[in-house]
């Protein structure tokens, strides 16, 4: 959606020359203060500019209409420690101590690029993490007893922070030997135990040597702007590559999914359709050593970071990249092999919305249901504004699905499973809402300067007119809770789960480079490319803000924020409430309610709520999956407030044991009643024994929809002729 104030932000900022910032391009940095024992992370120029324009975005165009001041400051340097450090494993009182000279300086550094400030207490922390893991080593060395009545707290979050290293040592010291017990409990040898343990925290130490500034400056920028509020984010350049990449479900590259092992990149997973796939040249496990742009010379990439290395292979489609290889199963001494890939555009499908078919029986009848699954509501807006005709999105997607369920499967209704679903575009939002609807508003949009925009569904017809029902639960979030909320609002399906998150805000993606006259673009480059070309600025990239500028409302003129969308027939939440939520957040903007837009409902369908609830109860109150749900909701609640373990060896196994005896017991009782045969521990369970129990009591519910709604087979809504 282009809101105005959108438009009239950007036209604004473009226009503008920032002489403050060319000024600061000239002048010398503060010296950054030095932390002994460790190679110390500095800040850039271009991270120095960013903030600068993060602050000036926040505090001019912000929803919250935010100063950024030293209260601000106060809870920044209080949420950077916490993100750093949450469960005050590293840092000192006297380090905490020390950081207070910081407390109400922030506003004033940030708002001048000033960063020396966080990089100092991350180097702090650098040092802390490498002194803890170098200790680690020694404990896993020394020899261990576990048959003492020793406890490990694990979460010290609400403990105040250790007085001295001693302490912390001690701490460290029972984590290393919880490690060590839980691996004995596993059966394995205490040579074999020490030896694994060793690796993972080697592979700890590495990780902490590849840090850079960039991983410092997202760690700054995210304690800061979620200070301001949840949803206002900064992508540094290559996490904004991402976003992006997972907003449009595709990307340009071999098609094949990599990860880190032992310092070397691996092939995970072969994309289907992908160039790698066509190839047959490449299989999971295959470990990629060097790679090469077109006829250029190889890189050795061993070693390095993965998002580096990804970045090398990626590509624009129809550029060339050669990979040397180390197949699957071959030592690393073993002679590579070097294969040659064009690269291609490729559609995360996996990660696109899906369709099955299942068949319910209800009263002596059978049911087909179609079940649609929406992960996210995607869109690649760079392929749709480049004009092309198959651009991938949400409701393309889902309309293609409907047409197969319709025409193919002859379904007798449809759900929407958005569970999880996190939202993603406003635009597909409404868009895939209009699939269901005729015409009209979906959701009201206020900018803040309090102006309300109304949005509607402006196509005529609808892709599937008959039973309709959608399931959330509490992590369906924002444009999930657009969809819900309009669907319940016009009376058109069923909502069935838990509260949903509660996230009402909008937030708009902005690229930094934008904001940023070229000429200072130029001067950049020219420090970052020292003995460069004077004036390439290709290589400069400064990332993205996504910075909230609107809240949005249901056409009935209420918000979504905090409250979310409340289910019609509602389920115990399998994730804790007070802990997962807008509600749940300290810097979350408030309810409130706008004027109800103008819209016509298509069904009233509350007369057949109470029906459906009793139905469902009945149901519930015979079932034992049910029942043992309740029962896990309820274990999983009480373990919430632990934060201590036994050291002890017996007890731990016999705490465990205890916990899997019950979770077999469970198991069995349930596969039992659906006439599986039992398992015993340790077998691995087949996934398609596995079974929704929530997902199969929503198609129930559906069944009972039909038969109270439509007695006698009517659609629930007309469809308009054309779709017809």
């Amino acid at each position: 959606m282009d809101f105005k104030i959108v438009k009239e932000m950007l036209k604004k900022i473009l226009l503008v020359t920032f002489t403050a910032a060319v000024l600061a391009c000239h002048a010398a940095p503060q010296p950054q203060q030095m932390v002994q024992g460790v190679s110390n992370i500095v800040p850039d120029e271009k991270q120095a500019l960013v903030c600068k324009e993060i602050v000036a975005l926040i505090e001019n165009y912000n929803y919250k209409k935010i100063k950024v001041n030293d209260s601000i400051s106060s809870l920044v340097l209080d949420k950077y420690i916490k993100d750093l450090d949450p469960y005050k494993y590293y840092f000192q009182a006297s380090d905490i101590k020390e950081f207070e000279q910081f407390r109400h300086s922030l506003d004033d550094d940030f708002r001048n690029g000033n960063l020396n400030a966080p990089f100092y207490i991350f180097n702090v922390y650098l040092k802390r993490y490498n002194e803890f893991i170098n200790y680690a080593f020694t404990q896993i060395k020394a020899k261990q007893s576990f048959n003492t009545n020793e406890t490990y707290v694990f979460d010290r979050e609400k403990m105040p922070w250790a007085k001295s290293k001693t302490e912390l040592d001690d701490l460290w010291r029972k984590r290393v030997k919880y490690e060590l017990v839980n691996l004995k409990i596993a059966g394995t040898s205490e040579a074999k135990n020490a030896e694994t343990l060793k690796k993972r925290y080697e592979a700890l130490k590495s990780q902490a040597t590849k840090l850079n500034n960039q991983d410092v400056f997202q760690t700054v920028m995210d304690a800061f702007t979620e200070t301001i509020d949840p949803h206002t984010n900064y992508f540094n350049p290559s996490n904004a590559q991402q976003f992006n990449e997972d907003m449009a479900r595709s990307f340009e590259g071999i098609g094949a999914r990599l990860q880190l092992d032992n310092e070397v990149l691996k092939i995970a997973e072969v994309i289907p359709g992908g160039p790698a796939f066509k190839s047959k040249l490449l299989s999971a496990g295959d470990k990629i050593i060097a790679v090469a742009q077109g006829d250029g010379e190889f890189e050795d990439i061993i070693g390095w970071r993965i998002e580096n290395s990804v970045s090398k292979i990626k590509g624009p489609k129809g550029t060339k990249v050669r990979l040397k290889i180390i197949p699957s199963g071959k030592e690393m001494s073993a002679k590579p092999v070097i294969i040659e890939l064009v690269r291609e555009k490729i559609v995360m499908e996996d990660q696109s919305a899906k369709k099955k078919v299942e068949t319910i029986l209800s009263n002596g009848k059978p049911y087909k249901i179609g079940i649609i699954s929406v992960p996210a509501f995607y869109a690649d807006f760079k392929a749709a504004n480049a004009g092309d005709p198959n651009y991938k999105s949400t409701t393309r997607d889902v309309r293609l699905l409907i047409d197969t369920l319709k025409n193919r499967d002859k379904v007798d209704a449809i759900v929407m499973d958005l569970r999880a679903n996190g939202g993603g575009s406003l635009v597909e939002a409404i868009d895939l809402t209009g699939l269901f609807i005729d015409k009209g508003p979906v959701v009201q949009v206020k900018d803040l300067k309090g102006d309300v925009e109304v949005s509607d569904d402006t196509n005529s017809g609808v892709a599937w007119a008959g039973p309709f029902g959608v399931m959330v639960d509490r992590l369906s979030a924002s444009a999930s809770e657009i969809f819900a909320g309009a669907i319940q609002d016009y009376g058109r399906g069923i909502i069935m789960g838990t509260q949903t998150y509660g996230k009402g805000t909008v937030q708009s993606s902005i690229d930094m480079n934008r904001l940023v006259n070229p000429s200072i673009l130029q001067r950049l480059s020219a420090l970052v490319n020292k003995g460069g070309i004077a004036g390439k600025n290709d290589g400069v990239k400064l990332g993205q803000i996504n910075l909230t500028m609107a809240k949005f409302y249901r056409v009935t003129g209420s918000s979504t924020q905090h409250k979310g969308v409340m289910p019609d027939i509602e389920f115990p939440s399998l994730y804790p409430m007070d802990k997962i939520g807008e509600d749940t957040e300290p810097s979350a903007l408030p309810w409130d309610e706008v004027r109800k837009s103008n819209f016509a409902s298509i069904a009233d369908l509350n007369p057949l709520k109470p029906g459906l609830i009793s139905l469902h109860k009945q149901r519930m109150d015979k079932s034992l999956d049910y029942k043992i749900m309740e029962e896990d909701i309820a274990e999983a609640k009480k373990r919430e407030g632990e934060v201590s373990l036994p050291l002890n060896e017996v007890k731990l196994k016999a705490e465990r044991d205890s916990i899997e005896a019950k979770t077999l017991v469970k198991i069995n009782i349930l596969r039992k009643s659906r006439g599986l045969a039992p398992v015993k521990k340790g077998d691995k369970i087949k996934k398609e024994e596995g079974f929704d129990f929530i997902q199969n009591e929503s198609l129930r519910i559906m069944a009972d929809f039909m038969q109270l709604a439509n007695p006698k087979g009517k659609a629930v809504v007309k469809a308009s002729p054309a779709f017809n």
